[in-house]
């Protein structure tokens, strides 16, 4: 018997074509969704959303992580950018807990060695960044989730966000799976507020977002014999002509040459992840606009055997959405160090909004840390709900600073904590009591800002 009258007579009829695609979706549709009970949803398994996991697990919640891609961490892991920062500020750490424990076993079991945070750096700020192995994060990150007790739910988004008396229902659709997830705590960690829009929050955005980035290296050259004078004419001549863009290279040919690491050397205008279109266009632009650069530099003195070292799967996104919080953190409040009685985690990084030709960083005067009260994490008008990471609600500038990977680090420590403190105290987070959530947070490692 072949294969086809084989699976004819068992009663598939195969399906090929327009045929296949309708087949698809009739058996997804008939899937029956499983329902899941937990304490803690949190949706987006990137840098704030694996912190705010382990937190609520490790104080005992039920928790689940939803995470559409296949890995977690993120910008950090998925995005390359894999130099968090910055955990001190003016020779004093300033953000513990969950986020320093992973970082710093990353560095220990890649043999690395951390900075040398004693050491005033003034405006080098890039000098208290901890280089990491992205690769041995994302296991570490994920190995962290399940030794907590986390539910890791890869390749899965929320479609549906339901409100009931005293927490969410949550439609959940997937590769072939389909849930229906009752909690009582929703931490939305996706970077977009995609979540909270579901929900029925009002978001934040701006007409035009910042660039993002295509993280990659090149290889196959010996950067102390090139005559960058030459290269420089060549590279001008080839924007004058069309054959490159600034944005593929806007720290011009010494900085496509020179980057290592994580660093980014090109922009991606209007890159915006909030949407599978949007994110698509954002991934293709990028790849495309590293391909030009590459053909360009191939044809260099000196280059005529460039290669990609690496290039990341994805072109990270600076800035979509931010919720309308209890609390809009401002460029005032962020620069001023300002401290509120809710203030729950620290941020200190410049000023950093990134624009079509590059960024300039405006850095904080000496002595300032900025700080993230609770309410920022809450959007208005809604229960049993937080954010963390790069969502918080703030203007324009404030969050090209907060959106760095160790401010998010404690954000998603902080709403971890109180979502925990909100499912024991059967409260919404803007009721808990301060004093008790502090205590909280101190007790698994986090820095607590204080008004004193």
């Amino acid at each position: 018997m072949d294969r086809r009258t084989m699976i004819k007579s068992l009663g598939i009829i195969p399906a090929t074509g327009l045929m296949a695609t309708l087949g698809a979706e009739n058996v997804s549709s008939q899937i029956e969704p499983s329902c899941i009970n937990a304490d803690v949803l949190v949706v987006g398994g990137g840098t704030a959303g694996v912190i705010a996991a382990i937190q609520a697990a490790r104080a005992g919640c039920k928790t689940i992580l939803l995470e559409s891609g296949s890995q977690l961490g993120g910008t950090m892991t998925t995005g390359g950018v894999c130099f968090p920062g910055l955990f001190y500020a003016w020779g004093k750490q300033i953000i513990g807990g969950i986020g320093w424990e992973l970082v710093t076993e990353a560095v220990q079991m890649n043999d690395d060695v951390l900075p040398d945070f004693s050491k005033p750096f003034g405006e080098s700020h890039p000098k208290h960044q901890i280089l990491l192995n992205p690769f041995l994060y994302a296991m570490l990150a994920e190995e962290k989730c399940i030794q907590s007790g986390v539910s890791i739910r890869y390749y899965e988004t929320p479609v549906h966000v339901t409100p009931l008396d005293s927490g969410w229902n949550v439609e959940v659709s997937g590769k072939g799976t389909r849930a229906s997830i009752n909690c009582k705590q929703i931490i939305d960690a996706t970077g977009n507020a995609s979540v909270a829009a579901l929900a029925g929050c009002h978001r934040l955005r701006e007409e035009e977002i910042q660039p993002g980035s295509l993280i990659f290296e090149l290889e196959g050259y010996d950067l102390s014999s090139l005559d960058f004078s030459t290269l420089s004419k060549r590279y001008d001549e080839a924007l004058k002509n069309g054959v490159l863009l600034k944005t593929d290279a806007y720290d011009g040919i010494r900085g496509l040459l020179t980057v290592k690491g994580g660093l980014a050397t090109q922009h991606v205008l209007n890159a915006d992840s909030s949407t599978s279109e949007l994110h698509t266009q954002a991934n293709i632009t990028g790849r495309a606009a590293l391909l030009r650069a590459l053909r360009f530099v191939r044809t260099l003195p000196g280059c005529g055997k460039v290669r990609i070292k690496k290039m990341l799967t994805e072109t990270a996104i600076r800035e979509t959405y931010r919720i309308d919080g209890l609390y809009r953190i401002s460029h005032q409040d962020y620069v001023a160090g300002r401290v509120f009685e809710d203030s729950l985690s620290y941020s200190y990084y410049p000023i950093d909004l990134h624009v079509t030709h590059g960024v300039s960083p405006s850095h904080l005067k000496e002595g300032i840390v900025a700080t993230v009260p609770l309410r920022a994490l809450i959007p208005k008008n809604i229960r049993h709900f937080l954010v963390a990471g790069r969502c918080v609600s703030s203007d324009r500038l404030a969050n090209s600073a907060l959106r760095v990977q160790a401010s998010c680090m404690g954000m998603g420590q902080a709403a971890g904590a109180a979502a925990a403190l909100a499912c024991r105290s059967d409260k919404t987070p803007a009721d808990l009591s301060l004093t008790e959530l502090k205590v909280l947070i101190r007790e698994y490692g986090g820095i607590v800002p204080s008004l004193a």
